[in-house]
């Protein structure tokens, strides 16, 4: 999207608001809390009845009189109301007979407030608008990537500060994944050319390339400890372990066409693939290691068009989500241990990108056209809990906070967008940060 001025990359993009309180000062009344009927007696008939019972009515009379208007609820004191008031009931029964008839409710948990409007919204030129790329990734330092055409640039969410990591030359690029490595301080890069540069962010260093295992550009990157696993246009899949010379380690083969998903389970014994090919793939490690020739464990074929989009559970083990592209529109739920389909929903849009809440059981998605919408979704029951809308193309990358927390959007429409949609953890918890391993620890080592 060309407008014809210069954009400067992750810059704050301000968009007019409207106040939830426009409006109030004007006084209007209720008509749903008005009583036509008893307003018509009391003009035309209220006077007459005064004058007429002033004379004949005794004491006895007009006391009986005003508690059956009590009771039948003619005490009107206003015609014209501005709000609905709660009636008091009419108690028959003396309180502490009532009071025994009725139990306390039980607490209910107030439903949490979910916005509909992004928090914030970046400007992301050049993002390059294509399904089967990964170009979005928050890592554990706090610490966002994003590759606008043939350069990375990091988004510090702690200071909201922004810096260039590297542009990739020309012949290279542009670059077509991303992925932190687990320490927040290491990054991955796939490039159209098929190499996989390796970055530390700390000192802005390229540490390795690594070539030779892809005949095309690699779409996807996912890490599991020291294991970069990378996904390519030639459908292979390769684990490379970093500390080593000669990293290739696996090749996964199964896919017929471009690996555009790539996940590792939370236990990092099992690999979720998603290609072009329309088929899902689950690979188990100890499988993979004791065969010369690696198979999958589970080969999932009910999708009907590319599967990009996948999350594994984080509080169930062995299931996994995974999202179809155009021609399929669905969300699939699946046991990975048995290989069997769970459930399958129609969302009726393109499935972009999955995203599981750490704190709640619910799933979010990201869609393509009509809405370009992310949607929450309550999980078992798969219940609408909200849409949000704002992006104008399709919104094919999400990445999660690290506290799980807030969510980052980037579209085809050249925005990156930032949603408070998973609320805020009950109790946060200050333990403190663990010893993560170093992925590069022996780099000095490697030539």
């Amino acid at each position: 999207m060309d407008t014809g001025l210069n954009r400067c990359p992750l810059q704050e993009h301000f968009l007019p608001r409207k106040s939830s309180k426009e409006n109030l000062d004007r006084f209007i009344p209720n008509r749903s809390a008005m009583d036509f009927d008893y307003a018509h007696y009391a003009l035309m008939e209220g006077k007459k009845g005064k004058d007429q019972s002033a004379a004949v009515s005794s004491p006895s009379k007009e006391a009986y009189r005003k508690q059956l208007a009590e009771t039948m609820n003619l005490n009107h004191t206003r015609i014209l109301a501005f709000r609905n008031k709660p009636q008091a009931p009419v108690d028959l029964l003396p309180t502490h007979h009532s009071a025994s008839l009725h139990q306390q409710p039980k607490s209910v948990k107030p439903r949490r407030y979910i916005p509909q409007t992004s928090e914030r919204t970046l400007d992301a030129p050049d993002i390059v608008d294509d399904f089967y790329l990964n170009l979005l990734d928050w890592g554990s330092a706090n610490v966002l990537a994003i590759a606008l055409g043939h350069t990375v640039y990091l988004w510090d969410a702690s200071t909201g500060s922004t810096s260039e990591l590297v542009t990739v030359d020309e012949e290279k690029g542009p670059v077509t994944s991303i992925n932190w490595a687990p320490d927040g301080r290491h990054v991955a890069l796939g490039l159209n050319n098929s190499e996989v540069q390796l970055w530390d962010s700390a000192s802005n260093r390229q540490l390795r390339t690594l070539k030779g295992g892809h005949q095309s550009r690699v779409g996807s990157l996912a890490w599991n400890n020291h294991i970069l696993t990378t996904g390519g246009m030639d459908g292979l899949i390769i684990n490379n372990d970093v500390r080593i010379r000669s990293p290739i380690v696996e090749t996964y083969r199964g896919h017929t066409q471009e690996v555009c998903g790539l996940k590792w389970s939370g236990s990092g014994q099992q690999l979720a693939s998603g290609g072009n090919d329309n088929v899902v793939h689950i690979w188990d490690r100890s499988v993979a290691s004791s065969n010369s020739t690696t198979q999958w464990l589970h080969r999932l074929e009910e999708h009907t068009s590319a599967v990009k989009a996948l999350a594994w559970c984080p509080f169930q083990a062995n299931l996994l989500a995974t999202g179809g592209g155009g021609g399929d529109r669905t969300i699939k739920f699946w046991n990975t241990h048995t290989g069997a389909c769970l459930n399958s929903v129609d969302t009726g849009s393109q499935v972009c990108s999955l995203l599981w809440s750490k704190n709640e059981r619910e799933l979010l998605s990201s869609h393509g056209f009509t809405q370009n919408q992310l949607t929450l979704w309550k999980y078992p029951s798969m219940v609408k809990m909200a849409e949000l809308t704002g992006h104008t193309s399709r919104v094919l990358y999400m990445a999660q906070s690290p506290d799980g927390c807030t969510v980052a959007s980037a579209a085809g429409d050249e925005t990156l967008r930032f949603w408070n949609v998973f609320g805020v953890p009950e109790t946060v918890k200050k333990a403190a940060p663990k010893a993560v391993s170093e992925p590069f620890s022996h780099v000095n080592r490697i030539r």
